[in-house]
C-alpha cells in the first residue's frame, strides 16, 4: 500500500485542534470528538490526534518533546552530520598532502 502524503496548512490543524478542545462537553470522550472533526476537515482521524497529542506537549498538559525542542534536536544533528562529513573531508586532504610530502622527500 502506497502512502499519499499529504501537507495540510498551520491555520487548518490550529483550527482543528482548537475544534477537538472546545467541542470535549458535545462528545463522550475526546477520541469521539477527533472522529467527528477529523471526517469534517478531510483527515483521518489518526492525523488529528497526532496533531492534539503534539498541542498537548507544546502546552505542558503532556510530557514529551515539544515542536520546538523537536526542531532543535533536528537542526543539531544535520549540523552534526555536516561537521563529521567536514571532518572526513579534511582527514583524507591531511592523509593524501602528509604521502605527497613524504614521496617528495624520499626521490633521489
Amino acid at each position: 500500500m502506497k502512502r499519499k502524503s499529504q501537507r495540510y496548512s498551520p491555520e487548518l490543524v490550529e483550527r482543528a485542534v482548537r475544534m477537538v478542545d472546545e467541542s470535549g462537553a458535545q462528545h463522550e470522550s475526546q477520541w469521539a470528538a477527533i472522529v467527528s472533526i477529523a471526517a469534517k476537515i478531510g483527515c483521518t482521524a489518526e492525523t488529528l490526534r497526532r496533531w492534539v497529542r503534539q498541542h498537548e506537549k507544546d502546552t505542558g498538559k503532556r510530557e514529551g518533546l515539544t515542536t520546538q525542542e523537536q526542531q532543535r534536536i533536528k537542526d543539531l544533528e544535520r549540523e552534526n552530520r555536516e561537521l563529521r562529513q567536514a571532518n572526513e573531508i579534511l582527514r583524507k586532504a591531511s592523509a593524501y598532502f602528509a604521502q605527497a610530502e613524504l614521496d617528495r622527500r624520499f626521490k633521489p
